[in-house]
């Protein structure tokens, strides 16, 4: 027999069932939250077409997506089709077919697999799961929604209930795109946009040395390092961008907007959690004004945590018609690899089932399944173990998948006495099955 390498392709995920529930359940808090602030799910296929996802992408993106070729189709550019490689683009497509039938502003979700062919390497993962959420209006859309998603990406983190704070760095890309226009730097905007987006990888030296290569002089080097240095609260940024006094309509533009949103911050009682931060501009090119990331204070070596940002164009590839939309995003895979090595994730129970019946032999099987169903009934989730080991094996067992553990046997059937065992206290609680649908009758303390 052939032997075949089962080892997982380098770049995915593969989790053991109890860290795997531990992955669902946080999937799932995410998606509550999201639901609770008003965000409906939707899906896009998975499968796109090239000149969709490419069609305000490029560069690195291109050299990155999985395109799709048929078996024994050897010519790779003959393929038409590809991998998502992110949920914005898929939207932007969805909105356009749709249009006639959704209800603007747009509230949705997504949370699903995204894929791309980078290099694999750790906390770096080839296939990853995104949830997303966005809001898109049709001609027009309010600032305040900018404030909304970032409060409800704050509280979907704050849901994992990590033992250390979280912290909102927002800024509007307006700002200094209108700083570089007021200093005739608007030619090479992207290139000094791309070295302040690295400059929290590399050192404050290296970074000074890259704008003096583009070549830019000391003076304008110092004001665009004096900018990109301001952070902290809306009182502070605020005033210390306002006495630059840039007589730029875009970078004013960009100060009122950023002022707006971090006082709707504030005014939610999340100052504690939100700071302006010049240094935040995001890669993405699609991207224009407010933007923002999450990260740790407390580990800031990780880096961001999730993010996102305002697109007012990211539709006009596909349409004449206008929608503007703001959106940000939670990369769950490597967000549950990054707390996981940090030993930030609470190693509670919930990923435990809440019982499991043991019966003794075969004979008590048919009671098992009976007891089983009334626990489901009751919204408890259950299982059975069905093998012919001893009690002590089926015990062991069961204390590693579920919270409780009820055993079965013929004493337990002729008096319909049936206890539940805590596996975490070692307590032994009675358990009325005649009573189960009443959830307040279910349990009475053992004398």
């Amino acid at each position: 027999m052939k032997k075949f390498n089962t080892s997982k392709i380098s770049g995915t995920q593969e989790l053991l069932p109890g860290v795997q529930a531990i992955f669902s359940n946080l999937k799932r808090k995410v998606s509550d939250t999201y639901l609770k602030h008003g965000y409906q799910e939707i899906e896009t296929p998975s499968i796109e077409r090239i000149e969709v996802l490419l069609a305000k992408a490029g560069g690195d993106t291109e050299k990155q997506i999985y395109k799709l070729i048929k078996t024994g189709d050897k010519s790779i550019e003959s393929a038409d089709q590809a991998l998502r490689f992110d949920h914005t683009v898929p939207l932007a497509r969805y909105v356009v077919e749709h249009e006639n039938d959704l209800n603007f502003p747009l509230k949705v979700s997504q949370l699903g697999l995204n894929f791309r062919g980078e290099r694999a390497q750790k906390g770096r993962f080839r296939e990853f799961y995104q949830l997303d959420i966005d809001v898109i209006g049709r001609g027009e859309l309010s600032f305040a929604y900018d404030a909304d998603i970032i409060s409800t990406l704050l509280d979907a983190l704050n849901s994992f209930n990590l033992d250390t704070p979280i912290l909102a760095r927002i800024n509007n890309r307006k700002i200094l795109t209108g700083f570089l226009e007021a200093l005739s730097l608007t030619d090479k905007s992207n290139e000094i946009m791309n070295i302040i987006d690295h400059a929290e990888k590399v050192t404050p030296e290296q970074t000074k040395v890259s704008l003096e290569e583009l070549p830019l002089d000391e003076p304008t080097v110092k004001q665009i390092l004096d900018l990109i240095n301001l952070h902290g609260s809306r009182s502070e940024v605020i005033k210390a961008l306002g006495n630059l006094e840039i007589d730029n309509p875009t970078f004013k533009q960009g100060l009122i907007e950023l002022d707006l949103i971090l006082y709707l911050l504030e005014s939610q009682g999340l100052t504690e959690q939100i700071e302006a931060d010049l240094k935040i501009v995001r890669g993405l090119d699609y991207y224009t004004g407010t933007v923002f990331e999450f990260i740790l204070p407390e580990h800031r070596g990780i880096g961001s945590i999730a993010g996102g940002g305002r697109y007012d164009n990211l539709t006009k590839h596909f349409s004449e018609q206008s929608f503007p939309g703001v959106g940000g995003s939670i990369g769950l895979t490597r967000l549950f690899f990054i707390l996981n090595e940090e030993n930030l994730l609470d190693p509670d129970t919930d990923n435990l089932l809440d019982y499991c019946v043991i019966p003794m032999s075969e004979h008590e099987y048919d009671e098992s399944l009976n007891i089983a169903q009334k626990l489901r009934d009751n919204g408890h989730s259950t299982t059975i173990v069905f093998t012919s080991k001893k009690l002590s094996d089926k015990l062991t067992y069961a204390s590693k998948i579920a919270k409780n553990g009820i055993v079965i046997g013929a004493e337990e059937i002729a008096s319909h006495s049936y206890k539940a065992k805590n596996f975490q206290t070692g307590e032994t609680t009675d358990l009325h099955i005649d009573v189960i649908s009443k959830p307040e009758d279910f349990w009475s303390d053992e004398d």
